[in-house]
């Protein structure tokens, strides 16, 4: 698995269990990297970026979700799906150095592995009229 998409598995982890158990995402954080062993892998300071962007920006990225998701409330979306969207959003609108394609495609691969067979096509067609809106 390339380091950016286990940095982004790492990030939905935290936001999962964050978005389960209703606490801030940088809280959960700081429980997660106290459970990591030594030596730390690579790619975890890109996943604790995104973490963190997710959670300084989550109202923002919030608000584009759910007004992109067309008859889809956040409420009603599976939380892995929610908290892919969530990465994918934060790198199309605050990561330049992620191609918008590349954000996209990650998080729908990511909800092929880990959630319903709908939700690839879900997030991509989402994903895809948030970029547009981002480009605009």
């Amino acid at each position: 698995m390339p380091a950016r998409r286990k940095a982004r598995k790492r990030a939905l982890d935290v936001l999962f269990e964050a978005d389960l158990r209703d606490r801030p995402p940088v809280e959960v954080l700081a429980g997660y990297l106290e459970r990591i062993e030594k030596p730390r892998p690579e790619h975890l300071g890109y996943a604790v970026s995104l973490v963190e962007g997710v959670a300084d920006h989550l109202d923002r990225i919030d608000e584009l979700i759910a007004s992109y998701a067309e008859g889809w409330t956040l409420d009603r979306m599976p939380v892995v799906d929610r908290n892919l969207a969530r990465i994918a959003v934060y790198e199309l609108l605050y990561v330049d150095e992620i191609d918008d394609a590349v954000a996209i495609s990650e998080a729908v691969e990511l909800a092929r592995q880990m959630s319903t067979d709908d939700s690839p096509r879900f997030l991509n067609g989402v994903l895809g009229r948030i970029a547009e809106y981002a480009t605009r």
